[in-house]
């Protein structure tokens, strides 16, 4: 028996799926360990072993593949702790972290101050040279003004170099001497071209990215080199697969070359599992909602396929990359609840993340939590935590949200549900600004829950919205592991080419797409890829008096009919009219980057069997929860449910990774997959 492993590094738990070739799929949850990720990800694969009857290495050693998603990249980011990076820039460039785009991120907002840049401007140098934007030279890189830069960035005792000249992307020839210049002199450095990182035009995104990449750069990079180690150490002898923001996997060695493509990593397994599902269950709109111990992940399929953004910001930066459109909110089982000095309720962003935890959790956690509030309100087991193999304080949580309640002057009860329903009308609000605020009916969605934490409030959220169909996965707490097993090596390139449609050349625009394609399977064969290639065009286009472009799919044009360029102007001008309800057809659309994905298609995810016929399963406990007030309410075992099988709430369902609540008026039926297809209610 051969498997495939998908491990999802979350902030409070590490998930870990493994898929037979018969499709059967086994999992495991292990507590997150921030220190050093590894650790949680080998102890995880531990407990993954012993439901396999097998030891770790026997498993390891009949692995074909593994596939992760990891938070070292973002958590770098998020907090702050990252290398100490330097930054070598054109003379008299050296401020364009700090000017940005001249905006704030809430522009009204006249006390918000700017963010911190990553590097600090003793640390960003000028050099002599200068490439105009036709890529000619204006002045050739000058050896000795490199060399003061890179000595000056030596005695600052930098561990990471940003290199990023004006207009790179048209030459990056000086960027390259430089880059052969910084080795050399600081042999231990991690070195960042934006000629390699992110060559399009635009100098603030460029070289954001491109610092942004040497900042996380070296941790993902250590992280990757223990880990590998540990897998090597243990049995593991096949290719390790880093899932990228944009839901496609990358090798270790271009993941850290890259490593800016993996601040998304671990959501991004998420996206990819929800198109997987999109095709199981033949309903190609969903709404991915992923709720997990530290934060709530909601994205869009639409017609089976995620959207693809490449105008990311996290914690103040600007990523450039394409990457899946996720909306994170801060808002998870651990999300702690506050009370400010007006008396208000907030909860989140800040997390108790794994260590100490929630307060019911036992590690030292003191103040209450989202998921505090779920064990007093009755919906949680305390004595059968994660099938048991924990057992959660239900003092400590009622201590905890005691004090909530003493602060706000009301009862306990009161507090609990204040927390429950503060932090789903914060994530409601998460799920309108993927659809509504973009013009996009939701009603007309399924909501895919899954994420540990989804199953206990996806049915109220569900009725903030009026929506009115909920699909939870037999999977639900792993979906992001099981998800990463159902993508494919791919490789993102663009090529900066600006113009009007009318004035372009065909046959110079149908040549950079094929130099573009060319080196996308020049890197899948590098990574010694041999089975069919997938090749998807794109371009960034507006209109003439526009500064910001708008991607434009152009898979079904075609390429060898003369009137290549009209047809992407119309592919422009409908896009247009479908996002923003209008299209200015007498104006010229102008094309500013052309995009190419080459995907090397991986063997695709076994489905897992139906399950066979049964009778009805009948609950396994009754337990008191409190929805509005106190009541008894029927357990059942998520995976005790006969195919078909149809319950009412009020109902607990309950698995050894997740709860599912149904509220009065809702109705789950059991799918042959063992999945759950909730109709919602009336409010």
């Amino acid at each position: 028996m051969s498997y495939r492993i998908g491990i999802d590094v979350g902030g409070t738990f590490t998930d870990v799926v493994a898929v037979d070739e018969t499709g059967w799929v086994t999992h495991a949850k292990s507590t997150s360990t921030p220190a050093d990720q590894s650790l949680g990800v080998m102890e995880g694969l531990t407990l993954l072993a012993d439901p396999l009857g097998v030891t770790l290495e026997t498993m390891l050693g009949r692995t074909e593949r593994i596939v992760h998603g990891t938070t070292v990249a973002t958590n770098a980011l998020l907090e702050r702790r990252g290398a100490r990076v330097g930054l070598l820039t054109t003379e008299g460039h050296i401020d364009i972290l700090e000017m940005r785009e001249g905006l704030k991120d809430d522009r009204y907002n006249l006390r918000m101050p700017p963010p911190e840049p990553l590097v600090p401007r003793d640390r960003r140098l000028g050099v002599q040279e200068r490439i105009r934007p036709d890529g000619r030279v204006e002045a050739t890189l000058s050896n000795s003004s490199l060399s003061e830069g890179i000595q000056e960035l030596k005695r600052q005792k930098v561990d990471s170099v940003a290199v990023c000249y004006l207009h790179s992307y048209r030459d990056a020839t000086h960027e390259r001497m430089t880059g052969e210049a910084v080795r050399a002199a600081l042999p231990g450095a991690y070195v960042s071209l934006s000629s390699d990182v992110l060559p399009e035009i635009k100098e603030y995104e460029r070289t954001c990215t491109t610092v942004v990449n040497a900042y996380v750069g070296p941790a993902l990079e250590l992280y990757l080199e223990r880990l590998a180690v540990r897998l090597r150490e243990a049995g593991f002898q096949g290719p390790l697969l880093i899932i990228q923001s944009h839901g496609g996997v990358a090798t270790v060695a271009d993941a850290v070359r890259l490593a800016a493509g993996a601040v998304l990593s671990g959501p991004a397994g998420g996206v990819a599992g929800s198109g997987h599902a999109a095709r199981l269950i033949g309903h190609g709109d969903l709404i991915p909602f992923d709720m997990g111990g530290t934060s709530t992940d909601i994205s869009l399929i639409v017609g089976g396929e995620a959207a693809i953004a490449s105008d990311r910001r996290l914690a103040g930066q600007r990523v450039g990359l394409q990457s899946l459109d996720i909306v994170s909110i801060g808002a998870g089982g651990g999300s702690i609840a506050r009370v400010d000095a007006g008396g208000v309720l907030h909860v989140g962003p800040e997390s108790s993340g794994a260590v100490p935890g929630p307060a019911c959790y036992g590690r030292g956690g003191t103040v209450a939590t989202v998921t505090d509030a779920n064990l007093v309100l009755g919906y949680l087991d305390a004595a059968s935590f994660l099938g048991g193999r924990a057992r959660l304080d239900t003092g400590a949580a009622e201590a905890a949200v005691d004090r909530i309640a003493e602060a706000l002057g009301v009862d306990r009860m009161a507090a609990a549900e204040g927390i429950h329903r503060v932090v789903n009308t914060r994530m409601a609000e998460g799920i309108r600004l993927v659809s509504v605020r973009r013009g996009i009916d939701p009603r007309r969605f399924a909501l895919l829950s899954f994420g540990g934490a989804a199953g206990l409030h996806i049915t109220d959220i569900a009725r903030q919205l009026d929506l009115r169909r909920i699909v939870v996965p037999r999977l639900a707490a792993v979906l992001s592991a099981w998800g990463m097993l159902a993508t494919d090596l791919r490789y993102e390139l663009a090529r900066t080419h600006i113009g009007d449609t009318s004035a372009l050349a065909a046959d110079d625009l149908r040549r950079i797409f094929e130099e573009t394609e060319a080196e996308g399977r020049r890197r899948l064969a590098e990574a010694r890829f041999e089975g069919p290639v997938r090749v998807r065009r794109s371009a960034d286009m507006r209109y003439g008096e526009q500064i910001f472009e708008i991607p434009v799919n152009l898979d079904a044009i075609d390429w060898a009919r003369p009137d290549l360029l009209r047809q992407m102007a119309d592919a422009f001008h409908a896009r247009h009219q479908e996002l923003y309800t209008y299209a200015l057809r007498d104006q010229e659309a102008v094309l500013v980057n052309a995009r190419v994905a080459v995907i090397g298609e991986l063997p695709a995810l076994p489905t897992e069997p139906p399950r066979a016929a049964s009778a009805p399963s009948a609950p396994r406990s009754r337990r008191r929860a409190h929805l509005g007030g106190w009541c008894e309410v029927s357990v059942f075992g998520f995976d005790d449910l006969a195919v078909g099988q149809v319950v009412e709430g009020p109902v607990i369902i309950e698995s050894s990774t997740t709860t599912v609540l149904l509220r009065p008026g809702d109705r789950a039926q059991a799918t042959p997959l063992g999945w759950l297809d909730v109709a919602v209610g009336e409010r």
